[in-house]
């Protein structure tokens, strides 16, 4: 079989040795996604194979269309019963400031950092970064397959999920060979990609489909429709009694329209943003717009929180938006 992260597992192999006998925190980040939670689920199982005694902590729970994927994974909304003596791992997350406030608090020193987000600021004391890899979930997969760890059906279906939701299906242009091998091995491990679909794209709430309906609604296009941004305002919330993870997912129908190089969505939580960027080229380096407005992540996928109302952010989110195309125009000539 090949080696899918020489580098990577060394390190990894020698950051396990080193906390061995010791009690650990797998984190995750704010709003975690199904690449953070399988993430979590698979390397926490396997160190747990391994005899570690390992829980994962998150600022929020597990979205819905993730819970099944656990299992029996000791798994823990942060708050009061945080045992801050554990040893703090963290995975898909690209700065301490994203695990939220209650676990920044509780673990001020991160011994192992794994990711794959391009802007991750390498806060740990061992940093396992691959800015290539299609997700974090095919990084632990490669390594986890690369040292012959424990992998029961569980970790690697969550590990499955992790990938095929940051890959869009397996659409986005970080998808590679070694992604689909990895995917096959874990294939063979127990992981069922039609049970993970189901449970991913086949269980929509009726909720979510009116929040769509006004994401949809609410379209504009900007630098000369090759940008196009929705909203999701407090009205929508309260109107649809949509819940925050049923924005999962609606900022692709943005990108996905012909003509259309970024796709944005804003979400409004009182008078407070958040926002997302899709590109759907990665000269487009959308985590550097994001960059701009207190974000990160990823060359085609980004977020941001600019900390202001709407009506004061857009101005500025289009001038960036313009100085971005005129920036491209200029380095094609």
């Amino acid at each position: 079989m090949n080696q899918y992260f020489p580098e990577h597992s060394e390190q990894l192999k020698h950051a396990l040795e080193g906390i061995r006998g010791k009690r650990v925190a797998i984190l995750g980040h704010v709003r975690p996604d199904g690449d953070c939670i399988g993430s979590q689920v698979g390397l926490a199982r396997s160190m747990r194979g391994m005899g570690f005694d390992v829980v994962c902590y998150n600022q929020h729970s597990v979205p819905g269309n993730c819970a099944s994927f656990v299992g029996d994974t000791p798994f823990f909304v942060a708050g009061d019963n945080v045992e801050k003596d554990r040893v703090a791992i963290t995975v898909d997350c690209a700065d301490r400031k994203r695990l939220g406030e209650v676990l920044q608090e509780a673990y001020p020193e991160v011994y192992l950092n794994v990711d794959h987000h391009i802007s991750n600021t390498q806060y740990g004391t061992h940093n396992i970064i691959d800015g290539h890899a299609s997700a974090t979930g095919e990084i632990l997969g490669g390594i986890l397959l690369d040292l012959d760890m424990p992998m029961d059906p569980v970790a690697a279906q969550a590990l499955y999920v992790g990938i095929a939701t940051d890959t869009g299906q397996f659409r986005f242009s970080s998808t590679t060979r070694d992604t689909f091998e990895i995917c096959c091995h874990l294939m063979e491990k127990g992981a069922d990609p039609s049970a993970a679909a189901m449970e991913l794209y086949e269980r929509e709430s009726p909720a979510k489909l009116a929040l769509l309906q006004r994401f949809l609604a609410s379209f504009r296009y900007l630098c000369d429709g090759r940008v196009c941004v929705g909203t999701i305002d407090q009205e929508a919330w309260e109107a649809t009694g949509a819940c925050k993870e049923d924005t999962e997912g609606l900022v692709d129908y943005a990108r996905a329209i012909e003509g259309v190089e970024i796709g944005i969505l804003l979400e409004e939580h009182d008078g407070l943003l958040k926002g997302s960027f899709r590109a759907k080229e990665k000269k487009h380096r959308v985590d550097q717009l994001a960059r701009q407005f207190n974000g990160g992540g990823h060359a085609c996928a980004a977020g941001f929180n600019p900390e202001c109302e709407l009506k004061d952010f857009y101005p500025r989110l289009v001038t960036a938006l313009e100085n971005h195309f005129a920036s491209l125009e200029e380095v094609s000539r």
